[in-house]
């Protein structure tokens, strides 16, 4: 069974597909074209680089399997974190001290991209600042508070502690130890920011398409894609689908695995009881292996993401389940109902690092013929605010400038061990490991 009909099942709850209609779509493609760059993908990586590439005077076509931001992209917890999904420490060991500061500062221009394409293009995503990062006891609260130390004293990254005893002013839930605030990270409505951007692309003239999935790629010179119904070619093509590219490019498939990943919305609360609950109003996550996640709505709902699924099946009673997960952590909830429950993949990375590079990097022959053939993947469920950058320097990289992209694709990765047919159970039997550390 694919992917894409497995997640389909999942789409039809989404609070925020209820909460920003598709006023804007876009045509199957029907035809052959040409192009400077062709992007696969309509997620955040790749309407970020056709809004990029745009803007440098590319003329760009983008091709979608479904509708822009139907993906992980319009359906995530909203968080928009500076860093990667991964430890500085695994940068530091491939790239050294020095490139490894230069990505982090990257991913605080990431943060600040969000903010400049919302103004530039007026798109209202319910952004708000600050990021509550949780320990739920004490061992856990002195691995934390060696991670701000460090990131202050090596980064130059300021974060404010929050002692055990100041933790109810801070979030109203008697779960946590202790944990700091981050007040550069920040929180949005991920759909609406999707679409704001697909907007802003097509304003430049990017050509949109949807339910347009690829079927194949000839290489070039030029690159050739072909769908159903027309072809693209281009000097430039992006691989910007993730874990939903479906065969088109085995040789980055081990590279990444699809990992589910659900969420729900409570019922509107009471303003009071809802401005209790986190008074500062940050998203929050906790600092398990197995992470919760959740954050406030500008409607007074909770969204709450926790449940993972490592063999891409889904839970049974999503709802009833993340319901009770969410009155764990807020008793005073335990008898909110939920209204909205959905879920989706996101593609992690063996070291969690993302993964950016060119195809013919990838191929043994390192055939020429793909070597305008660039791709975008593994952000292991940091990728909200990281999917803008990717887009960015991707774009620097076709227009010239590959110094920023070219750090990132320095970063060496490994295949999921066991194939096709064992890495996913491999995977699941690590997972449930560390499940079990973070419960002892």
């Amino acid at each position: 069974m694919s992917l894409l009909r497995i997640d389909q099942n999942l789409t039809k709850h989404s609070y925020y597909a209820a909460t920003a209609p598709r006023e804007q779509r876009h045509p199957a493609l029907q035809a052959s074209l040409d192009c400077d760059v062709a992007v696969v993908g309509g997620g955040l990586a790749g309407l970020s680089a056709a809004l990029e590439l745009a803007d440098r005077g590319y003329s760009v076509v983008l091709l979608e399997a479904r509708q822009v931001g139907w993906g992980a992209s319009g359906r995530n917890g909203g968080q928009a974190l500076v860093g990667l999904a991964c430890d500085q420490s695994v940068i530091e060991s491939q790239l050294g001290r020095e490139a490894a500061r230069r990505v982090w500062d990257m991913t605080l221009e990431a943060i600040r991209l969000i903010r400049q394409r919302c103004g530039r293009f007026a798109i209202d995503c319910d952004w708000r600042d600050g990021y509550l990062s949780l320990a739920v006891n004490e061992r856990k609260a002195r691995e934390l508070r060696n991670w701000q130390a460090q990131m202050q004293r090596d980064y130059g990254f300021e974060t404010t502690w929050i002692e055990p005893a100041e933790m109810p002013r801070w979030i109203a839930s008697p779960r946590f130890h202790s944990g700091l605030h981050d007040r550069f990270s920040g929180h949005l409505h991920p759909l609406k920011y999707s679409l704001g951007l697909a907007r802003a692309a097509a304003g430049l003239g990017v050509r949109l398409f949807e339910d347009s999935p690829v079927i194949g790629i000839e290489p070039g010179p030029p690159p050739k894609l072909r769908t159903a119904q027309g072809s693209v070619s281009a000097s430039h093509v992006l691989l910007a689908g993730n874990v939903y590219l479906q065969g088109l490019a085995p040789a980055l498939e081990s590279r990444v695995m699809p990992v589910g990943t659900y969420i729900v919305a409570s019922a509107p609360l009471d303003p009071a009881l809802a401005a209790a609950l986190i008074p500062s109003g940050a998203a929050v996550c906790d600092t398990n292996f197995v992470l919760d996640y959740f954050r406030p709505t500008v409607d007074q709902r909770l969204l709450y993401g926790g449940r993972v699924s490592y063999s891409t099946a889904t839970p049974i009673n999503l709802a009833s389940s993340m319901q009770r997960r969410m009155a764990r952590t807020f008793p005073q909830l335990k008898d909110t109902p939920v209204e909205y429950s959905w879920g989706g993949f996101v593609d992690i990375s063996m070291n969690r690092a993302p993964d950016f590079g060119r195809l013919s990097d990838r191929l043994a022959d390192k055939a020429p013929g793909w070597r305008n053939v660039y791709y975008l993947q593994g952000f292991s469920g940091h990728g909200l605010a990281l999917t803008g950058l990717a887009g960015k320097l991707v774009a620097e990289a076709i227009a010239g400038d590959a110094e920023r992209f070219d750090t990132f694709a320095r970063i060496r990765h490994h295949p999921f061990p066991g194939g096709r047919l064992l890495r996913m159970p491999a995977l699941v039997a690590g997972m449930a490991y560390y499940r079990l550390r973070d419960m002892l």
